[in-house]
């Protein structure tokens, strides 16, 4: 997993919790790389599972709802640092297509080491179904940037999310 990722986990515990909480999480849980991350290094995705685990254990706060928040807070990321993959869209719909035959692609020149997420799209002009596939099983992540963007565009969402592999790997959001 991408450095920036672990990069702007530890910034939104900061901001949500503070920074006595952010060290307190890196000297409690067992990570290889000491807690130390850089943008363009590549990290064990369970070193990810591991904060996150932790931060629900000191916080109480369910595992799925920090996910979903930091998805809301990769969104903000996203669009701030890279502005070109917003430029001419008006509708949730069209950013969240573009993902895996756009977006994707682009990560990949910058990260080619990334291992991602698939999204598979279909769409009408009033529902969209969207396929998440990851051996991570961080739907709830990627809920979050669903339902950040249906606010950055103004759009009334509703989302309806179905187990495809009991394990998480795979899930189903339908999008009206």
């Amino acid at each position: 997993m991408k450095g920036i990722v672990f990069s702007e986990f530890l910034d939104l515990v900061e901001e949500k919790f503070g920074l006595e909480l952010v060290d307190e999480l890196i000297e409690s849980t067992e990570l290889p790389s000491g807690g130390s991350y850089t943008a363009v290094g590549t990290y064990p995705h369970s070193e990810m599972v591991s904060m996150v685990v932790r931060l629900s254990e000191l916080t109480k706060v369910p595992v799925s709802d920090l996910l979903n928040v930091f998805g809301r807070h990769l969104f903000q990321t996203f669009h701030k640092n890279y502005p070109g993959f917003f430029a001419e869209v008006k509708h949730p719909f069209d950013l969240l297509e573009q993902i895996d035959n756009h977006i994707h692609v682009e990560v990949k020149k910058l990260y080619p080491d990334a291992e991602l997420p698939r999204f598979e799209a279909e769409r009408s002009d009033a529902e969209m179904t969207l396929i998440y596939r990851s051996e991570r099983k961080m739907s709830d992540l990627a809920l979050g940037l669903i339902e950040a963007a249906a606010e950055h565009y103004e759009t009334d969402l509703k989302v309806e999310k179905e187990l495809l592999k009991a394990d998480g790997s795979a899930v189903k959001f339908k999008l009206s």
